[in-house]
């Protein structure tokens, strides 16, 4: 791919300057051609003309008194000029050598002339333009004869030639640098896409921590940027994945190996009494319970993952904060933890309520859980124009500074025996943070002060006007 692409660029680019040097070499010499053309068509007409001119007084054309009509006629500088008589006789020739005096003559000048039309031809051979003229002399509307003249010009030639000559030179020396400017740049183009396919293909083959170094700041520096910027997106989610498999085996593991003890021990005893029975089965009951929670926490994840997400409704946050506060007012008390409930200002959003529960729930159940007695948990709703926020604050155990940043990453847990033994799974905060961020909203969590943690969901207030977000 590499030497196809080099090959491609340099051909192109010679290809082109070839055309350019070619239409160079053509059109001025072309141009220059056609006015030296007309040139001689202006002059030779207008000398041929004179001369046929000063022979129509003489009525009729002889060798005799042709000569002295003729006899400036050296003096105009034209190589040869020819006289004939109607018949095509040659009365007069300037050619000293090989004169061609008293004979028949058909040029097709000649010829065209004596039937009364002015003709010109040129053309540029052999090094020398060579133009041709002839006119025919009338009497009394009567063609008597005609006049012809042939023009050998070498000089103007010669600097026609010089000129392509000179030319020819520059295009040779320019296509000689474009070749290795072209071979240079295309190599120096086609190697930085080659870094960059390289990079590719390591990726491919599974190292994420591949990046394309090509320099420049053109499109293909925006190119190799941008894949950086992927294979950054890409290591970062292949470790999260790495991360969240073996956390979630290590999680599904610890209840597994706990079931698998329990049962061998129970299967395995003999006479065992029945209340260590009793007892072995309900903790066999408890990490199956465990089990099921870290279960449906990772289905629940998977689906947020998956983009699938339920289409949105209005809901008012009044009564699914009730909902969720109700339903874990008993396990509060139980805990000797105070619930409490507030609506500074209620609101209605665009989301789902069974989502919505589920946030509330879990940011409750943890304030509950990770409290002591005699602590409290506040579930404030408030808000302004543009957004409803829900704020639930605790004064238990906190969380410490350094654990915050990654407090909703997932199976992240600041305590990890204490949140097993309250059976948490590590998964609760981040499908909160994931459930809040595809409705729109954001969540945060802060230190108190005094002790405990504040959490806040900020998510767009639906507009009671206009239906929309507001």
């Amino acid at each position: 791919m590499h030497a196809n692409l080099q090959s491609k660029f340099s051909i192109s680019y010679i290809a082109v300057i070839i055309a350019v040097l070619v239409l160079m070499n053509t059109y001025p010499l072309t141009v220059s051609e056609d006015l030296v053309f007309r040139s001689k068509e202006t002059t030779l007409k207008s000398s041929v003309s004179v001369m046929a001119s000063a022979l129509t007084g003489l009525g009729e054309l002889s060798e005799e008194n042709v000569a002295p009509a003729m006899s400036g006629a050296e003096e105009t500088g034209i190589s040869r000029i020819l006289v004939t008589d109607p018949a095509g006789r040659i009365l007069y020739d300037t050619r000293e050598t090989d004169s061609a005096l008293g004979r028949y003559v058909f040029y097709t000048e000649i010829v065209e002339a004596l039937r009364g039309n002015d003709v010109f031809n040129a053309a540029f051979s052999d090094g020398a333009f060579q133009s041709r003229c002839a006119a025919p002399v009338i009497y009394r509307s009567q063609t008597i004869g005609a006049v012809y003249a042939y023009e050998y010009d070498t000089e103007q030639a010669s600097l026609l030639r010089s000129m392509q000559n000179t030319l020819l030179r520059i295009s040779e020396a320019v296509l000689a640098i474009v070749i290795v400017l072209s071979l240079l740049l295309s190599r120096i183009l086609t190697r930085r896409f080659g870094v960059l396919a390289g990079a590719i293909r390591q990726m491919r083959e599974g190292d994420y921590g591949q990046r394309a170094d090509v320099g420049g700041h053109d499109e293909i520096a925006d190119i190799a940027g941008e894949f950086n910027s992927l294979a950054d997106r890409l290591q970062s989610t292949e470790e999260a994945r790495r991360r969240f498999v073996a956390d979630a085996s290590h999680e599904l593991k610890t209840p597994l190996a706990g079931i698998r003890l329990l049962s061998d021990s129970i299967l395995q005893t003999e006479n065992m009494d029945a209340s260590t029975v009793r007892e072995f089965v309900g903790d066999i009951e408890q990490e199956s319970e465990r089990l099921s929670r870290i279960t449906e926490d990772l289905l629940r994840l998977t689906k947020l993952d998956s983009g699938a997400v339920e289409p949105a409704e209005p809901v008012a946050l009044s009564p699914i904060i009730e909902r969720a506060v109700r339903m874990l007012r008993l396990v509060a008390e139980e805990r000797g933890v105070e619930l409490r409930c507030e609506t500074e200002r209620d609101g209605v959003v665009l989301a789902r309520e069974d989502d919505l529960h589920q946030v509330v729930y879990n940011l409750t159940e943890n304030g509950i859980k990770y409290n002591r007695p005699g602590g409290y948990v506040r579930v404030r709703l408030s808000g302004d124009e543009n957004n409803c926020v829900i704020t639930v604050e605790d004064n238990g155990i906190g969380i410490p500074d350094e654990d915050l940043p990654r407090i909703f990453d997932r199976f992240y847990r600041v305590d990890k025996m204490r949140s097993r033994a309250y059976g948490g799974t590590g998964l609760g905060l981040a499908i909160v943070s994931d459930t809040v961020r595809r409705r729109g909203g954001t969540v945060e969590a802060a230190a108190r002060e005094g002790g405990g943690s504040v959490f806040t969901v900020s998510l767009p207030r639906l507009s009671t006007e206009g239906g929309g977000t507001a």
